[in-house]
C-alpha cells in the first residue's frame, strides 16, 4: 500500500465531504473483511493498522487469554500467550500479527467492492447530516436537465430532483437556469438521503421576503400568515409591534422595488401584502381586497376548536365577481389567509340574513343574547343554523324572482333537473343553457358564477 493511497483518501474526503477518520475506518473494516474471507474465518476478531510512514497495512488477530481454550478463533491458552508475552495473565487481550505476504495487493482486490460500497454509505450519511440541519431553508440551485417532466437540479454539487407537484406549472425550466428552491424535509432512506425540494411551498415566499426585507429578517416585521396559489398569486399578512413601523410599506419598498424582487424570483407571481390585525372582521375585509366589502359578520369565531371558524361576507352586486376572483381564487386565498370559511352574500340579503338568523337563535337554549346587533353576532351559531338561513334566503329569492311557478319552464324540458327557476335564470344569464354545460366543474368554480352562492352550488353538484 503506497503513500499515494493516503493522498487519494484525502482527495475523496474533500470531494465527497466525508470525515477523514470515517474513510479510514471504512477501509480498515473492508480490509478486515477481506482477510477473514481469504485467510481466516468470519468468527475471528481482526484489527487493521494502516501505517502512514511506509504505507503498509498490518493485520492483528485479537484473542483473549484463558486457562482452557474452548474457541480457538477468539481464545488463546495462557501457556501459548506467555510465549508471546511473558507477563501475560488470564483475561488479557493478545494481538497476534498475522499479516500475509503480498497482503496489500490481495486485500485491495478482495476489498475493492466493499470499500466502494461503504464509501457510498459514508457519503450518504454525510449528506444527510449536512442537509438535515438545513430544513426549512432556502437554497440556490441550477437546473442540470429536464426529463419526462422531472427537473434535475444541482445544489452545492449534489444532484436533486423536483417532481411535478413541486414545480410552478407556468414556469419554464431549462439547462443552466439558476433559481431559489425551498428545502422542506430530509428523509433518511436505504437509497440515501431524500431531499424534498419545492418551488411551490408557501414558505418559499416567506424566506424570499426575509432575504429582501431587512425588517422581516431582523424581526421588526412579522409574517403572521400566508396563502399561496403557486405561480399565480400569494397573499401575505404582516404585522409590526412598533407603531412607528409600517409593515406593508416596509415589505413593498420604495416604488415597489422590494416586493418586485420577490415576484421576479417567483416567475412574476403576484404577491399581495396585507396588514394583519386582531380584529377578525377588519382582517377578512382587507384579505378580500381589491373588492370593497360592505359588512362582515363573524358566525363562529373559533371558540370551539372542533368547529371551523366561519364568517358571512356581504358585498355589493358589482363587487361580487372581484371578491370571488377568477375561479374562486381571491376568496379561497382570503379564507386560507384568515383561517375562516367565508360565505359571500349580496348586500341586499343582509337584513333578511340577520332576521332569519335572529329567529333561529331565539330557539337556542341558554342563549344570552336574543337578537342580532348591527355589528356583532353571537358566536354560538351552528353550521346547521347557517345552512338553514342560506336555504331560507334562497327560497325567498326563488319566490321573488319566480312570482308564479307557471311562468317558468319546467325542469324536465330545459335540462336543468330539479333546480329552481331562480337558479336556472342566473345560470342562463351567465351563458349556460343546461346542466350539460356545467359537467366537470367543481364547487368553487360553480360559486364563482355570478349570482350563485354555496347552497345553490351544492344543489347544482347534486344534479350533476
Amino acid at each position: 500500500m503506497k503513500p499515494q493511497f493516503f493522498a487519494a483518501i484525502h482527495q475523496i474526503c474533500d470531494e465527497k465531504n466525508i470525515p477523514y477518520e470515517r474513510v479510514l475506518e471504512t477501509i480498515k473494516a473492508a480490509l478486515a473483511t477481506a482477510y477473514r474471507k481469504d485467510f481466516g474465518n468470519k468468527e475471528q476478531e481482526v484489527e487493521i493498522i494502516l501505517r502512514d510512514g511506509d504505507g503498509g497495512a498490518t493485520v492483528l488477530l485479537i484473542k483473549e487469554v484463558v486457562e482452557e481454550v474452548e474457541d480457538a478463533n477468539i481464545e488463546i491458552s495462557l501457556k501459548e500467550a506467555k510465549k508471546m508475552k511473558p507477563d501475560a495473565e488470564e483475561g488479557d487481550i493478545i494481538k497476534i500479527d498475522v499479516t500475509p505476504l503480498e497482503y496489500g495487493r490481495i486485500a485491495a482486490q478482495s476489498a475493492k467492492q466493499v470499500i466502494l460500497q461503504r464509501l457510498q454509505e459514508a457519503e450518504r450519511d454525510s449528506l444527510y447530516e449536512m442537509f438535515k440541519n438545513r430544513e426549512n431553508e432556502i437554497m440556490s440551485a441550477q437546473v442540470m436537465r429536464v426529463e419526462n417532466g422531472v427537473v434535475h437540479i444541482q445544489i452545492e454539487k449534489h444532484n436533486v430532483m423536483i417532481g411535478r407537484r413541486d414545480q410552478i406549472q407556468s414556469e419554464r425550466y431549462y439547462n443552466g437556469k439558476r433559481m431559489k428552491v425551498y428545502l422542506d424535509k430530509v428523509a433518511h432512506t436505504n437509497r440515501g438521503p431524500q431531499l424534498s425540494i419545492s418551488r411551490t411551498h408557501p414558505n418559499l415566499v416567506v424566506r424570499l421576503l426575509e432575504m429582501e426585507i431587512p425588517e422581516i429578517a431582523e424581526g421588526d416585521v412579522e409574517v403572521k400568515s400566508i396563502a399561496r396559489d403557486a405561480g399565480v398569486r400569494s397573499k401575505v399578512a404582516v404585522w409590526a409591534e412598533d407603531d412607528k413601523i409600517d409593515p406593508v410599506g416596509a415589505c413593498i419598498g420604495q416604488k415597489g422595488v422590494r416586493i418586485q424582487s420577490v415576484m421576479n424570483e417567483l416567475n412574476n407571481e403576484r404577491v399581495d401584502i396585507i396588514e394583519w390585525t386582531e380584529d377578525a372582521k377588519a382582517f377578512i375585509a382587507t384579505a378580500l381586497q381589491p373588492a370593497k366589502i360592505a359588512e362582515v359578520i363573524i358566525v363562529n369565531g373559533g371558540e370551539d376548536p372542533k368547529v371551523p371558524k366561519r364568517a358571512a361576507v356581504f358585498v355589493e352586486e358589482e363587487e361580487r365577481p372581484m371578491a370571488i376572483g377568477k375561479q374562486g381564487q381571491n376568496v379561497r386565498l382570503a379564507s386560507d389567509l384568515t383561517g375562516f370559511e367565508l360565505d359571500l352574500y349580496n348586500l341586499e340579503q343582509l337584513p333578511a340574513f340577520k332576521e332569519k338568523l335572529s329567529e333561529l337563535m331565539e330557539g337556542n337554549e341558554g342563549a344570552v343574547e336574543r337578537r342580532i346587533e348591527d355589528k356583532d353576532l353571537e358566536s354560538s351559531v351552528t353550521a346547521e343554523q347557517l345552512a338553514a338561513v342560506e336555504a331560507s334566503l334562497l327560497e325567498e329569492g326563488d319566490k321573488s324572482e319566480e312570482g308564479n311557478e307557471s311562468t317558468l319552464p319546467q325542469a324536465a324540458t330545459t335540462g336543468w333537473g330539479d333546480l329552481s327557476g331562480a337558479v336556472t335564470k342566473k345560470l342562463e344569464a351567465a351563458g349556460y343553457s343546461s346542466l350539460f354545460d356545467l359537467q366537470g366543474m367543481e364547487l368553487t368554480e360553480l360559486e364563482a358564477i355570478d349570482g350563485i352562492g354555496k347552497v345553490s352550488a351544492k344543489k347544482i353538484l347534486e344534479q350533476l
